[in-house]
This record gives C-alpha cells, sequence and structure tokens, in this order.
C-alpha cells in the first residue's frame, strides 16, 4: 500500500508542473479584458490607442499599417515570438525604452501564457484559427 501511494504520489508531483505551463486561450480572452482599452483583436479590429494585435506572433514590431509607433519601437528590432512577448507584457517600457506604451505589465507567469494562447488564436485577417 505504501509503495502505491508512493507511485501515486510521484505521478502527480510530475503531471502538476505540466498542468501548470498549460496555456488556455478562454482563460487569456479574460485576461485580454485589461488590454482592450488600448488593442483589439478580431475581424475589422480597429487600431485604437496602440495596434491592433491580430497575427501579432511572427510579425515584426512597429509594423502594423495605419498606426503610428514610438521611434524606439519601430527601432527595437523585435519579432513576436512567444518570448518577446512574454518579455514585453511584463514589463513593456523596461523592454523597449520609449515605447508610447502606458501599461503596469502583466506578471503572473500563467496569465501571460493564457494571453498568448488567446492572441494566437487569431490570424492576419482577424479570423480565428
Amino acid at each position: 500500500m505504501t509503495r502505491l501511494l508512493t507511485l501515486a504520489f510521484a505521478a502527480m508531483f510530475l503531471l502538476v508542473p505540466r498542468l501548470a505551463l498549460a496555456q488556455d486561450a478562454q482563460a487569456g480572452k479574460r485576461v485580454f479584458n485589461k488590454c482592450t482599452a488600448c488593442h483589439a483583436v478580431g475581424p475589422n479590429a480597429p487600431n485604437k490607442i496602440g495596434p491592433e494585435l491580430n497575427g501579432l506572433f511572427g510579425r515584426t514590431a512597429g509594423s502594423v499599417e495605419g498606426y503610428t509607433y514610438s521611434p524606439a519601437n519601430k527601432r527595437s528590432g523585435i519579432t513576436w515570438t512567444e518570448e518577446t512577448f512574454a518579455t514585453y507584457i511584463k514589463d513593456p517600457r523596461g523592454t523597449i525604452k520609449g515605447t508610447k506604451m502606458v501599461f503596469a505589465g502583466i506578471r503572473n507567469e500563467q496569465e501571460v501564457r493564457d494571453l498568448t494562447a488567446y492572441l494566437q488564436s487569431f490570424g492576419a485577417d482577424g479570423q480565428p484559427e
């Protein structure tokens, strides 16, 4: 019995970190509520105070048509990946000195992963993928 409990505990211990790393786009939609004052996603998403975020991943920073970026953002050289986005969203002003983005950041790792999953669910045309 002790051996069985030990194996069960070990299996649970190994599974928990994997679950913690999971991305949840539905939870990310709720996290995106922190962003909606300035950004939009989806079909016909407009640029607002910040650029629309359709097709963000793989895009070069400062490249959304019709949006006026800060010089710092345009010359940042960033291509948005999960890693660059996670760094940026945790501390926008610390990541790109001189960015126009006035946002305290999202530091909760799970919220960042969930937000990433939500944003990845939109293609460049704003259609769900």
